[in-house]
């Protein structure tokens, strides 16, 4: 039995087990004559917070019932357990789904009414994360996945549902990252780089792989599409913790560009019951800074006006507990804020082709004093 295999065994059986226990809990109660219910963690903001030693952001203690004989809480009660079920067999089969999949494999029409198990897919996809949080288990491990994010290139080979792919040698798309990344799917088999770089866009993406900046620096090159989906977040993140790699992030400068740097880095609130399993709270931001401007010698025609929704989410992100207490993240936003206008990571391009990735990151990774943690 191969290591992957073995890994693969353990994951489903604890995730399978976790499945039986909540209906088993259910059952029980029933027998009891007891009202049956599920408790979830509450998935609400003031149910969330950044724990400073961890460096994570955390959901609370705080749990919401489900319980089938409440009328406002009945229908969700039976959601929660009918998507469960279906979860169950996927790992009973060792098949997976994705969360549109898993919409229609749960619904129908209760018999004998015109009632619907769920009427558009909004209604389950809630229920797939308040699974995950109630079982303490990733989506993932329940074999269910979401859409394809991302990308990376350089000198690491994986081993991906039993292929071997050298990442230096993909082509120009390079490898795309899936849904699912967890080590029953993905093994690490060789690796030379000595650090990650992750961009926020596919394009310019696209200029460092041109300009092989991987195979120049020796380095993984990633990308999610902008905030990168949880898939691409887990394997950045088993990238640093298991093969020890540095984690860079380059991202424009603006509001959006601060809010992933902090996901990547802390996790998100939205989904903090996965913050331990997803953030690197080691990972540097190296630009483009708001500073960059004067300190590259850019032209006025790299300038986008920043406008009061920028403003404000700019304050907002300044409030964040995990950038509150750091000086540098607070200079970084007031200036922004101050100059008035925002900047993309292809303003660099404006001096040259060649010059972001032969010159502007070269110079942010060589001088540790204009990171950003």
């Amino acid at each position: 039995m191969t290591k992957g295999s073995r890994n693969k065994r353990q994951s489903n059986g604890a995730a399978g087990a976790k499945l039986e226990g909540m209906a088993k809990g259910v059952v029980e109660q029933a027998f009891r004559k007891s009202d049956p219910e599920v408790l979830v963690p509450a998935r609400l903001l003031s149910n969330v917070s950044f724990n400073e030693k961890t460096r994570h952001v955390e959901m609370g203690d705080a749990k919401q019932s489900r319980s089938l004989f409440n009328y406002g809480q009945a229908k969700r009660f039976m959601q929660t357990l009918l998507v469960g079920s279906k979860c169950k067999e996927l790992i009973a089969r060792g098949k997976t789904a994705s969360i549109r999949q898993i919409y229609y494999l749960s619904k129908h029409t209760i018999k004998g009414t015109n009632e619907k198990t769920f009427n558009d897919q909004e209604e389950s996809d809630p229920i797939i994360e308040d699974l995950e949080v109630a079982i303490d288990s990733l989506r993932e491990e329940l074999h269910v996945f979401a859409s394809n994010r991302g990308n990376l290139a350089g000198p690491i080979t994986l081993v991906d549902a039993g292929n071997t792919l050298d990442c230096s040698a993909m082509g120009s798309a390079g490898y795309a990252v899936p849904s699912i990344v967890e080590p029953d799917v993905i093994q690490f088999k060789k690796c030379s780089a000595k650090f990650v770089l992750h961009v926020e866009k596919d394009t310019v993406w696209r200029r460092f792989y041109e300009d092989r900046f991987w195979d120049k620096n020796n380095c993984i090159i990633s990308h999610g599409g902008g905030q990168p989906a949880r898939g691409m977040r887990r394997l950045l993140q088993r990238m640093h913790n298991e093969l020890k790699l540095p984690v860079f992030v380059l991202l424009d400068s603006d509001p959006w560009g601060y809010y992933i740097y902090s996901v990547i880095k802390h996790g998100s609130i939205n989904l903090a019951y996965e913050s331990r399993r997803m953030a690197i709270p080691d990972a540097k931001y190296i630009g483009v800074s708001a500073f960059d401007y004067e300190r590259c010698g850019l032209s006025d025609n790299v300038k986008i006006e920043l406008d009061q929704a920028d403003i404000k989410r700019c304050k907002q992100i300044a409030e964040y507990p995990w950038f509150a207490k750091k000086k540098e993240w607070q200079r970084e936003i007031k200036k922004l804020v101050s100059q008035g206008f925002k900047m993309e990571v292809e303003a660099m391009i404006s001096k040259d082709l060649e010059y972001l990735t032969e010159e502007y990151v070269p110079m942010k990774l060589k001088d540790k004093k204009q990171w950003l943690d």
